[in-house]
Protein backbone atom coordinates (compact mmCIF):
# COMPACT_ATOMS: atom_id res chain seq x y z
CA UNK A 1 0.00 0.00 0.00
CA UNK A 2 1.06 3.59 -0.84
CA UNK A 3 2.20 6.04 2.06
CA UNK A 4 2.51 8.66 -0.37
CA UNK A 5 1.14 12.19 1.41
CA UNK A 6 -1.33 13.97 -0.51
CA UNK A 7 -0.39 17.97 -0.04
CA UNK A 8 -3.16 19.99 0.53
CA UNK A 9 -2.26 22.34 -2.41
CA UNK A 10 -4.09 26.01 -2.40
CA UNK A 11 -5.98 25.91 -6.10
CA UNK A 12 -5.36 29.05 -7.20
CA UNK A 13 -4.50 30.89 -10.75
CA UNK A 14 -0.91 31.26 -11.45
CA UNK A 15 0.32 35.17 -10.83
CA UNK A 16 0.50 37.20 -14.05
CA UNK A 17 3.83 37.60 -15.83
CA UNK A 18 4.67 34.06 -14.63
CA UNK A 19 6.30 33.47 -18.19
CA UNK A 20 9.23 36.16 -17.42
CA UNK A 21 9.86 34.68 -14.41
CA UNK A 22 10.13 30.80 -16.30
CA UNK A 23 12.45 32.37 -18.85
CA UNK A 24 14.68 33.67 -15.42
CA UNK A 25 14.40 29.94 -14.11
CA UNK A 26 15.33 28.62 -17.14
CA UNK A 27 18.39 30.45 -17.61
CA UNK A 28 19.55 30.08 -14.11
CA UNK A 29 19.09 26.39 -14.57
CA UNK A 30 21.24 26.10 -17.66
CA UNK A 31 23.76 28.34 -16.52
CA UNK A 32 24.58 25.77 -13.05
CA UNK A 33 24.22 22.52 -15.78
CA UNK A 34 26.58 23.91 -18.18
CA UNK A 35 29.24 24.77 -15.77
CA UNK A 36 29.19 21.21 -14.85
CA UNK A 37 30.41 20.33 -18.51
CA UNK A 38 31.81 23.57 -20.13
CA UNK A 39 35.33 23.32 -18.38
CA UNK A 40 36.14 20.04 -19.37
CA UNK A 41 37.05 20.87 -22.99
CA UNK A 42 38.63 24.05 -22.30
CA UNK A 43 40.97 21.65 -19.50
CA UNK A 44 44.02 20.99 -21.51
CA UNK A 45 44.67 24.62 -22.74
CA UNK A 46 43.76 25.97 -19.06
CA UNK A 47 46.88 24.18 -18.25
CA UNK A 48 49.11 24.95 -20.67
CA UNK A 49 48.41 28.47 -19.68
CA UNK A 50 48.37 27.93 -15.75
CA UNK A 51 50.55 24.67 -15.37
CA UNK A 52 49.20 22.72 -12.77
CA UNK A 53 48.57 19.33 -14.86
CA UNK A 54 48.45 17.28 -11.47
CA UNK A 55 45.62 19.43 -10.55
CA UNK A 56 43.54 18.65 -13.72
CA UNK A 57 40.68 16.63 -12.17
CA UNK A 58 40.41 19.20 -9.08
CA UNK A 59 38.67 22.22 -11.49
CA UNK A 60 36.15 19.97 -12.12
CA UNK A 61 36.11 17.96 -8.94
CA UNK A 62 36.44 21.20 -6.58
CA UNK A 63 33.16 22.54 -8.41
CA UNK A 64 31.15 18.62 -8.29
CA UNK A 65 31.91 18.63 -4.67
CA UNK A 66 30.43 22.04 -3.32
CA UNK A 67 27.56 22.30 -6.26
CA UNK A 68 26.45 18.67 -4.63
CA UNK A 69 26.65 19.06 -1.49
CA UNK A 70 24.96 22.37 -1.35
CA UNK A 71 21.81 21.16 -3.39
CA UNK A 72 19.87 19.86 -0.65
CA UNK A 73 20.57 22.65 1.89
CA UNK A 74 19.38 25.03 -0.50
CA UNK A 75 16.53 23.38 -0.93
CA UNK A 76 15.38 22.28 2.64
CA UNK A 77 16.61 26.19 3.56
CA UNK A 78 14.20 27.40 0.87
CA UNK A 79 11.00 25.76 2.46
CA UNK A 80 12.23 27.10 5.89
CA UNK A 81 12.83 30.65 4.49
CA UNK A 82 11.39 30.86 1.00
CA UNK A 83 12.71 30.79 -2.24
CA UNK A 84 13.73 34.55 -3.40
CA UNK A 85 16.47 35.31 -0.64
CA UNK A 86 18.14 31.98 -1.43
CA UNK A 87 18.15 31.81 -4.85
CA UNK A 88 19.58 35.25 -4.48
CA UNK A 89 22.47 34.11 -2.37
CA UNK A 90 23.12 31.40 -5.06
CA UNK A 91 22.68 33.58 -8.33
CA UNK A 92 25.30 36.07 -6.39
CA UNK A 93 27.67 33.41 -5.09
CA UNK A 94 27.81 32.19 -8.51
CA UNK A 95 28.28 35.13 -10.50
CA UNK A 96 31.14 36.06 -7.93
CA UNK A 97 32.85 32.56 -8.42
CA UNK A 98 32.44 32.73 -12.12
CA UNK A 99 34.15 36.63 -11.98
CA UNK A 100 37.01 35.14 -10.01
CA UNK A 101 37.47 32.00 -12.82
CA UNK A 102 38.21 34.17 -15.47
CA UNK A 103 40.72 36.09 -13.77
CA UNK A 104 42.46 33.01 -11.88
CA UNK A 105 46.30 33.31 -12.66
CA UNK A 106 47.26 29.67 -10.85
CA UNK A 107 45.14 26.03 -10.74
CA UNK A 108 45.15 26.74 -6.94
CA UNK A 109 43.24 30.07 -7.56
CA UNK A 110 41.31 28.35 -10.25
CA UNK A 111 40.08 25.53 -7.92
CA UNK A 112 39.14 27.65 -4.87
CA UNK A 113 37.24 29.63 -7.58
CA UNK A 114 36.01 26.97 -9.31
CA UNK A 115 34.65 25.99 -5.33
CA UNK A 116 32.85 29.23 -4.86
CA UNK A 117 31.45 29.20 -8.16
CA UNK A 118 29.90 25.62 -7.09
CA UNK A 119 28.64 26.94 -3.18
CA UNK A 120 26.48 29.53 -5.68
CA UNK A 121 25.39 26.62 -8.74
CA UNK A 122 23.95 24.62 -5.86
CA UNK A 123 21.06 26.51 -5.40
CA UNK A 124 19.70 27.32 -8.87
CA UNK A 125 18.67 23.93 -10.19
CA UNK A 126 16.86 22.57 -6.89
CA UNK A 127 15.04 25.98 -6.70
CA UNK A 128 14.15 26.64 -10.45
CA UNK A 129 12.29 23.19 -10.33
CA UNK A 130 10.80 23.80 -6.74
CA UNK A 131 9.48 27.31 -8.56
CA UNK A 132 7.53 25.89 -11.52
CA UNK A 133 5.11 23.87 -8.83
CA UNK A 134 4.97 27.26 -6.90
CA UNK A 135 3.99 29.14 -10.19
CA UNK A 136 2.28 26.95 -12.30
CA UNK A 137 -1.25 24.60 -12.00
CA UNK A 138 -1.11 20.82 -12.01
CA UNK A 139 -2.12 20.64 -15.87
CA UNK A 140 0.24 22.90 -16.90
CA UNK A 141 3.32 21.64 -14.84
CA UNK A 142 3.70 18.79 -17.04
CA UNK A 143 4.53 21.05 -19.74
CA UNK A 144 6.64 22.91 -18.28
CA UNK A 145 8.30 20.84 -16.68
CA UNK A 146 9.04 19.70 -20.37
CA UNK A 147 10.65 22.73 -21.07
CA UNK A 148 13.32 22.40 -18.11
CA UNK A 149 13.79 18.85 -18.51
CA UNK A 150 15.10 20.12 -22.49
CA UNK A 151 17.30 23.05 -21.34
CA UNK A 152 19.12 20.08 -18.66
CA UNK A 153 19.60 18.25 -21.70
CA UNK A 154 20.93 20.86 -24.00
CA UNK A 155 22.98 21.92 -20.65
CA UNK A 156 24.99 18.68 -20.82
CA UNK A 157 25.77 18.56 -24.64
CA UNK A 158 26.08 22.39 -25.07
CA UNK A 159 29.02 22.81 -22.74
CA UNK A 160 31.70 20.29 -24.33
CA UNK A 161 30.81 22.37 -27.68
CA UNK A 162 30.96 25.87 -26.22
CA UNK A 163 34.08 25.06 -24.33
CA UNK A 164 35.64 23.94 -27.04
CA UNK A 165 34.72 27.44 -29.04
CA UNK A 166 35.74 29.80 -26.79
CA UNK A 167 38.87 28.21 -26.38
CA UNK A 168 39.55 28.01 -29.92
CA UNK A 169 38.40 31.38 -31.09
CA UNK A 170 38.83 33.64 -28.02
CA UNK A 171 39.73 32.43 -24.67
CA UNK A 172 39.17 29.92 -22.10
CA UNK A 173 38.20 32.84 -19.99
CA UNK A 174 35.35 33.00 -21.47
CA UNK A 175 33.89 30.05 -20.43
CA UNK A 176 33.52 31.95 -17.31
CA UNK A 177 32.46 35.02 -18.03
CA UNK A 178 29.59 34.51 -20.07
CA UNK A 179 27.84 33.54 -17.27
CA UNK A 180 28.39 37.29 -15.91
CA UNK A 181 25.78 38.75 -18.03
CA UNK A 182 23.39 36.59 -18.30
CA UNK A 183 23.31 36.39 -14.37
CA UNK A 184 22.83 39.77 -13.88
CA UNK A 185 20.05 39.81 -15.96
CA UNK A 186 18.77 37.11 -14.07
CA UNK A 187 19.02 39.09 -10.63
CA UNK A 188 17.14 41.93 -12.18
CA UNK A 189 14.23 39.93 -13.07
CA UNK A 190 14.13 37.76 -9.76
CA UNK A 191 14.37 41.04 -7.76
CA UNK A 192 11.56 42.95 -9.66
CA UNK A 193 9.32 40.19 -10.29
CA UNK A 194 9.09 37.19 -7.62
CA UNK A 195 7.36 38.30 -4.56
CA UNK A 196 8.94 37.13 -1.22
CA UNK A 197 6.85 34.37 0.30
CA UNK A 198 8.26 33.21 3.86
CA UNK A 199 8.61 29.52 4.30
CA UNK A 200 7.28 27.49 7.04
CA UNK A 201 9.88 27.50 9.40
CA UNK A 202 11.11 31.12 10.09
CA UNK A 203 12.27 30.99 14.30
CA UNK A 204 13.30 27.57 14.08
CA UNK A 205 17.27 27.07 14.20
CA UNK A 206 18.73 26.00 11.72
CA UNK A 207 20.35 22.12 11.84
CA UNK A 208 24.11 23.05 11.93
CA UNK A 209 25.43 19.94 13.02
CA UNK A 210 23.38 18.58 10.45
CA UNK A 211 24.61 20.48 7.49
CA UNK A 212 28.28 20.18 9.01
CA UNK A 213 28.58 15.94 9.18
CA UNK A 214 26.22 15.64 5.57
CA UNK A 215 28.72 18.16 3.86
CA UNK A 216 32.00 16.33 5.27
CA UNK A 217 30.36 12.79 4.63
CA UNK A 218 29.29 13.71 0.69
CA UNK A 219 32.65 15.14 -0.09
CA UNK A 220 34.72 12.51 1.35
CA UNK A 221 32.51 10.12 -1.02
CA UNK A 222 33.10 12.30 -3.64
CA UNK A 223 36.69 12.75 -3.26
CA UNK A 224 36.90 8.61 -2.95
CA UNK A 225 34.86 8.21 -6.38
CA UNK A 226 36.65 11.09 -8.17
CA UNK A 227 40.09 9.15 -6.67
CA UNK A 228 38.47 5.70 -7.97
CA UNK A 229 38.39 7.40 -11.71
CA UNK A 230 41.57 8.23 -12.27
CA UNK A 231 44.09 5.81 -13.75
CA UNK A 232 45.96 3.29 -11.40
CA UNK A 233 43.53 3.48 -8.43
CA UNK A 234 41.39 0.49 -7.28
CA UNK A 235 38.88 0.42 -4.43
CA UNK A 236 41.26 -0.71 -1.82
CA UNK A 237 43.65 2.20 -2.87
CA UNK A 238 44.09 4.38 0.42
CA UNK A 239 42.90 7.53 -1.31
CA UNK A 240 39.98 5.72 -2.81
CA UNK A 241 39.38 3.52 0.07
CA UNK A 242 39.53 5.63 3.13
CA UNK A 243 37.67 8.58 2.16
CA UNK A 244 34.54 6.15 1.32
CA UNK A 245 34.55 4.55 4.76
CA UNK A 246 34.85 7.87 5.99
CA UNK A 247 31.95 8.54 4.41
CA UNK A 248 29.89 5.70 5.63
CA UNK A 249 30.81 6.44 9.22
CA UNK A 250 29.71 10.06 8.69
CA UNK A 251 26.36 9.11 6.88
CA UNK A 252 25.95 6.34 9.41
CA UNK A 253 26.20 9.54 12.28
CA UNK A 254 23.84 12.15 10.07
CA UNK A 255 21.45 9.82 9.83
CA UNK A 256 21.47 9.78 13.91
CA UNK A 257 21.59 13.33 14.07
CA UNK A 258 18.55 13.65 11.80
CA UNK A 259 16.24 11.39 13.89
CA UNK A 260 16.89 13.97 16.67
CA UNK A 261 16.51 17.68 15.11
CA UNK A 262 13.87 19.76 14.86
CA UNK A 263 14.08 21.11 11.40
CA UNK A 264 16.37 18.23 9.62
CA UNK A 265 18.31 19.29 6.37
CA UNK A 266 16.66 16.13 5.06
CA UNK A 267 13.62 14.70 6.78
CA UNK A 268 14.38 11.36 6.79
CA UNK A 269 10.10 10.85 7.03
CA UNK A 270 10.11 11.81 3.62
CA UNK A 271 11.72 8.30 2.37
CA UNK A 272 8.67 6.66 3.74
CA UNK A 273 7.04 7.64 1.04
CA UNK A 274 7.52 5.14 -1.91
CA UNK A 275 6.69 7.61 -4.68
CA UNK A 276 9.32 10.10 -3.79
CA UNK A 277 11.81 7.02 -2.64
CA UNK A 278 11.53 5.11 -5.86
CA UNK A 279 11.47 8.26 -7.98
CA UNK A 280 14.90 9.49 -6.39
CA UNK A 281 16.28 6.13 -6.87
CA UNK A 282 15.10 6.14 -10.76
CA UNK A 283 16.97 9.55 -10.54
CA UNK A 284 20.16 8.06 -9.49
CA UNK A 285 19.98 4.90 -11.22
CA UNK A 286 18.94 7.29 -14.75
CA UNK A 287 22.45 9.09 -14.45
CA UNK A 288 24.30 6.10 -15.52
CA UNK A 289 22.39 6.09 -18.59
CA UNK A 290 22.61 10.22 -18.98
CA UNK A 291 26.91 10.41 -18.06
CA UNK A 292 27.64 7.39 -20.51
CA UNK A 293 26.24 9.22 -23.18
CA UNK A 294 27.53 12.77 -22.10
CA UNK A 295 30.94 11.46 -21.18
CA UNK A 296 31.99 8.51 -23.31
CA UNK A 297 30.36 9.50 -27.11
CA UNK A 298 32.35 12.95 -27.39
CA UNK A 299 35.73 10.91 -25.57
CA UNK A 300 34.85 8.50 -28.88
CA UNK A 301 34.65 10.88 -31.23
CA UNK A 302 37.95 12.24 -30.33
CA UNK A 303 40.23 9.31 -29.41
CA UNK A 304 38.76 6.98 -32.13
CA UNK A 305 37.26 8.78 -35.29
CA UNK A 306 39.92 11.75 -34.26
CA UNK A 307 38.20 14.53 -34.06
CA UNK A 308 38.25 18.09 -32.33
CA UNK A 309 37.13 18.79 -28.76
CA UNK A 310 34.40 21.26 -31.35
CA UNK A 311 33.52 18.66 -34.12
CA UNK A 312 33.02 16.20 -31.67
CA UNK A 313 30.17 18.29 -29.97
CA UNK A 314 28.48 18.94 -32.71
CA UNK A 315 28.62 15.16 -33.81
CA UNK A 316 26.91 14.39 -30.48
CA UNK A 317 23.67 17.10 -31.01
CA UNK A 318 21.28 14.13 -32.24
CA UNK A 319 21.29 12.32 -28.23
CA UNK A 320 20.95 16.11 -27.20
CA UNK A 321 17.89 16.62 -30.03
CA UNK A 322 16.50 13.27 -28.67
CA UNK A 323 16.52 14.37 -25.01
CA UNK A 324 15.00 17.69 -26.02
CA UNK A 325 12.81 16.01 -27.99
CA UNK A 326 12.23 13.56 -25.24
CA UNK A 327 11.57 15.75 -22.30
CA UNK A 328 9.45 17.77 -24.18
CA UNK A 329 6.44 15.10 -25.81
CA UNK A 330 6.82 13.46 -22.23
CA UNK A 331 5.75 17.27 -21.10
CA UNK A 332 2.97 17.25 -23.68
CA UNK A 333 1.71 14.07 -23.06
CA UNK A 334 1.99 14.46 -19.28
CA UNK A 335 -0.01 17.84 -19.41
CA UNK A 336 -2.79 15.87 -21.38
CA UNK A 337 -3.17 12.64 -19.57
CA UNK A 338 -2.60 14.21 -16.41
CA UNK A 339 -0.48 10.85 -15.95
CA UNK A 340 3.71 10.52 -15.58
CA UNK A 341 4.34 6.56 -14.71
CA UNK A 342 3.78 4.90 -18.53
CA UNK A 343 5.79 7.84 -20.33
CA UNK A 344 8.54 6.75 -17.51
CA UNK A 345 8.22 3.58 -18.06
CA UNK A 346 8.50 4.22 -22.07
CA UNK A 347 11.52 5.95 -21.18
CA UNK A 348 13.37 3.47 -19.54
CA UNK A 349 12.51 1.18 -22.53
CA UNK A 350 13.79 3.53 -25.29
CA UNK A 351 16.83 4.13 -22.85
CA UNK A 352 17.93 0.50 -22.64
CA UNK A 353 17.04 -0.29 -26.15
CA UNK A 354 19.42 2.72 -27.39
CA UNK A 355 22.26 1.69 -25.24
CA UNK A 356 22.40 -1.79 -26.13
CA UNK A 357 23.01 -1.08 -29.95
CA UNK A 358 25.50 1.29 -28.91
CA UNK A 359 27.25 -2.13 -28.59
CA UNK A 360 27.87 -2.06 -31.73
CA UNK A 361 29.60 1.37 -32.20
CA UNK A 362 33.46 0.57 -34.41
CA UNK A 363 35.69 2.73 -35.43
CA UNK A 364 34.22 2.49 -38.98
CA UNK A 365 30.58 2.71 -37.48
CA UNK A 366 28.13 4.97 -39.66
CA UNK A 367 27.87 8.49 -38.89
CA UNK A 368 23.99 8.30 -39.52
CA UNK A 369 23.22 5.02 -37.69
CA UNK A 370 25.10 6.12 -34.60
CA UNK A 371 23.29 9.15 -34.87
CA UNK A 372 19.69 7.14 -34.92
CA UNK A 373 21.28 5.16 -31.84
CA UNK A 374 22.35 8.37 -30.51
CA UNK A 375 18.51 10.01 -30.69
CA UNK A 376 16.57 6.84 -29.56
CA UNK A 377 19.21 6.82 -26.36
CA UNK A 378 18.28 10.94 -25.86
CA UNK A 379 14.76 9.95 -26.53
CA UNK A 380 14.31 8.02 -23.80
CA UNK A 381 16.25 9.93 -21.19
CA UNK A 382 14.21 12.90 -21.78
CA UNK A 383 11.13 12.00 -19.75
CA UNK A 384 13.46 10.88 -17.06
CA UNK A 385 14.14 15.42 -16.78
CA UNK A 386 10.53 16.01 -16.54
CA UNK A 387 8.59 13.17 -15.70
CA UNK A 388 10.47 12.64 -12.10
CA UNK A 389 10.34 16.23 -10.51
CA UNK A 390 6.44 15.89 -11.47
CA UNK A 391 6.33 12.44 -9.30
CA UNK A 392 8.05 13.36 -6.87
CA UNK A 393 6.67 17.55 -6.16
CA UNK A 394 3.36 16.31 -6.31
CA UNK A 395 3.78 13.24 -3.91
CA UNK A 396 4.72 15.32 -0.50
CA UNK A 397 3.05 18.03 1.63
CA UNK A 398 3.75 21.84 0.04
CA UNK A 399 6.45 22.61 2.69
CA UNK A 400 9.05 20.07 1.17
CA UNK A 401 8.25 20.82 -2.25
CA UNK A 402 12.04 22.60 -2.35
CA UNK A 403 13.30 19.52 -0.32
CA UNK A 404 12.19 17.06 -2.69
CA UNK A 405 12.94 18.27 -6.01
CA UNK A 406 16.84 19.11 -4.25
CA UNK A 407 17.44 15.89 -3.62
CA UNK A 408 16.13 14.35 -7.10
CA UNK A 409 18.96 16.95 -8.51
CA UNK A 410 21.26 15.43 -5.76
CA UNK A 411 21.05 11.79 -5.90
CA UNK A 412 21.21 12.40 -9.62
CA UNK A 413 24.53 13.87 -9.77
CA UNK A 414 25.91 11.70 -6.94
CA UNK A 415 24.38 8.73 -9.29
CA UNK A 416 26.54 10.49 -12.00
CA UNK A 417 29.59 10.28 -9.68
CA UNK A 418 29.55 6.79 -9.02
CA UNK A 419 28.62 6.07 -12.97
CA UNK A 420 32.05 7.83 -13.62
CA UNK A 421 33.97 5.91 -10.93
CA UNK A 422 33.14 2.59 -11.65
CA UNK A 423 33.30 3.16 -15.56
CA UNK A 424 36.68 4.96 -15.51
CA UNK A 425 38.63 1.48 -14.52
CA UNK A 426 36.79 -0.37 -16.97
CA UNK A 427 36.95 1.74 -19.77
CA UNK A 428 41.26 2.06 -19.49
CA UNK A 429 41.28 -2.03 -18.98
CA UNK A 430 39.78 -2.15 -22.43
CA UNK A 431 41.88 0.25 -23.87
CA UNK A 432 45.22 -1.11 -22.55
CA UNK A 433 43.61 -4.76 -23.64
CA UNK A 434 43.01 -4.08 -27.14
CA UNK A 435 45.45 -1.36 -28.10
CA UNK A 436 48.54 -3.69 -28.82
CA UNK A 437 46.60 -5.95 -31.15
CA UNK A 438 44.54 -3.32 -33.27
CA UNK A 439 45.83 0.49 -32.43
CA UNK A 440 44.31 3.09 -29.99
CA UNK A 441 41.06 3.95 -32.31
CA UNK A 442 40.02 1.10 -32.62
CA UNK A 443 40.92 0.47 -28.80
CA UNK A 444 38.55 3.30 -27.92
CA UNK A 445 35.80 1.94 -29.78
CA UNK A 446 35.63 -1.40 -28.39
CA UNK A 447 35.74 0.75 -24.96
CA UNK A 448 33.23 3.46 -25.77
CA UNK A 449 31.56 -0.12 -27.41
CA UNK A 450 31.53 -2.09 -23.68
CA UNK A 451 31.23 1.10 -21.36
CA UNK A 452 28.42 2.29 -22.85
CA UNK A 453 25.89 -0.47 -22.70
CA UNK A 454 27.34 -2.21 -19.39
CA UNK A 455 26.35 1.61 -17.50
CA UNK A 456 23.03 2.59 -19.51
CA UNK A 457 21.48 -0.88 -19.80
CA UNK A 458 22.03 -1.84 -16.27
CA UNK A 459 20.85 1.62 -14.98
CA UNK A 460 17.65 1.60 -17.07
CA UNK A 461 16.69 -1.93 -16.24
CA UNK A 462 17.08 -0.83 -12.63
CA UNK A 463 15.15 2.09 -12.90
CA UNK A 464 12.49 -0.06 -14.86
CA UNK A 465 11.87 -2.44 -12.26
CA UNK A 466 11.52 0.76 -10.07
CA UNK A 467 9.05 2.51 -12.13
CA UNK A 468 6.97 -0.12 -12.52
CA UNK A 469 6.69 -0.57 -8.54
CA UNK A 470 5.58 3.62 -8.77
CA UNK A 471 2.00 3.71 -6.91
CA UNK A 472 -0.39 5.43 -8.48
CA UNK A 473 1.13 7.84 -11.45
CA UNK A 474 -1.88 10.62 -11.98
CA UNK A 475 -0.83 14.19 -11.02
CA UNK A 476 -4.41 15.38 -10.38
CA UNK A 477 -4.60 12.21 -7.86
CA UNK A 478 -1.17 13.36 -5.71
CA UNK A 479 -2.07 17.21 -6.00
CA UNK A 480 -5.37 18.87 -5.68
CA UNK A 481 -3.32 22.26 -7.58
CA UNK A 482 -0.27 24.50 -7.06
CA UNK A 483 1.95 25.90 -4.03
CA UNK A 484 1.00 29.37 -5.47
CA UNK A 485 2.98 32.09 -4.61
CA UNK A 486 0.94 34.18 -2.18
CA UNK A 487 2.67 38.06 -3.26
Amino acid sequence: MSTDVSPSHAASPPKPKNGLLLLAVLGGMFLAMLDQTIVGTALPRITQELGGADLYTWVVTAYLLTSTITVPLYGRLSDTYGRKPLLLVGVVLFLLGSLLCGLAQDMNQLIAFRALQGLGAGALLPLSLALVVDLFPPDKSGRVQGAMGGVMALSYIAGPFLGGVFTDQASWRWAFMVNLPIGLVLIAIVVARLPHVAGQGRGTRPDYLGIAVFSGAIGALLVGLTEKGLDGHTWTSGPVLWPIVAAAVLLALFVLVERGAAEPIIPLELFRNRTYTLANAVSFCTAFCLYAGVVFLPRYFQEAVGLSATDSGLRIYPLMLGMVAGSGIAGALMSRTQRYKPWLIAGALLMAVGALLCAGITVGTSGLVLAGWMALLGLGMGPMLSGLTVAVQYSVPPRFTGTASANLTFFRQIGGSVALALAGTFYASVVAEEAPAHGLPAAHAAATASVIPWLAVGGALVALLALIALPGGRIKALAAGPATLDG
